[in-house]
């Protein structure tokens, strides 16, 4: 086991109820881990979790960074002046519709519209027990990016939100959430079309449905059929 510092601040702090603490976790522990830890406590930190940053003995670190016993791990929420929440997130945590919604309310707009992806219990002719995705997260969220870069050429909309999950996701689960906000329905319905499909075939996200008595990755060109728990080559 390992002990480390944890340094809260802000909204942060105001949530959990305190400035610092000393947890214990696992040996090989990572920041994402820390994370999951203390955010579970407080529901609307788990929210804004795609917002927050972590520096680890001053300074920032990805989510996978290994903490060691000592470290000092400070949660830094958006500062003052700031850039603005991530509109384009690859995430483990789970999805709501409303933080996407939240991030392309305009009041200049009269229509909101919102996609929500989720898990089905049935495809090609069987029944799905769950599905398992894997992402390439940094790749990935500038994929968003570059959906909403075509989204704005196409019909000038910059009010727009991507979330995508990863990881094993439940029947019932939201997978990904299109948020798009305009000034007129037809443009906003067209833009959320468009991103749904343009996420088939540009974002390095890949789905692997499993079933009771095996799973199969899906591609757009071929289906790798594997049996529970080998691992096979993924693609789209």
């Amino acid at each position: 086991m390992i002990r480390v510092e944890m340094r809260y601040f802000a909204f942060v702090r105001e949530q959990l109820g305190m400035s610092k603490e000393t947890i214990e976790l696992r040996d090989g522990s990572t920041v994402d881990q820390a994370l999951e830890l203390v955010l579970t406590r407080a529901p609307r930190l788990a929210n804004a979790r795609p917002a927050l940053m972590v520096m680890v003995n001053q300074a920032y670190q990805p989510g996978t960074h290994v903490l060691t016993d000592g470290d000092e791990v400070a949660i830094i929420p958006p500062v003052s002046g700031g850039s603005e929440p991530k509109r384009f997130v690859v995430t483990e945590q789970v999805l709501d519709p409303r933080d996407a919604e939240a991030l392309v309310s305009d009041e200049g707009s009269g229509a909101l519209i919102t996609f929500s992806g989720t898990v089905r219990d049935n495809a090609r002719g069987k029944t799905v027990t769950a599905l398992d995705y894997e992402a390439y997260p940094p790749a990935a969220e500038k994929m968003l990016e570059q959906i909403g870069d075509e989204i704005f050429d196409q019909w000038g909309i910059r009010t727009v939100a991507i979330f995508h999950r990863y990881g094993l996701l439940q029947i019932g689960e939201i997978s990904v959430v299109i948020a798009v906000s305009a000034p007129h329905r037809e443009a906003a319905f067209e833009a959320c079309r468009w991103a749904i499909e343009r996420i088939k075939v540009i974002v390095p996200i890949w789905k692997r449905e499993l079933y009771e008595d095996g799973a199969v990755w899906i591609g757009s060109e071929a289906e790798y059929q594997a049996e529970l728990g080998r691992s096979d080559p993924a693609g789209r």
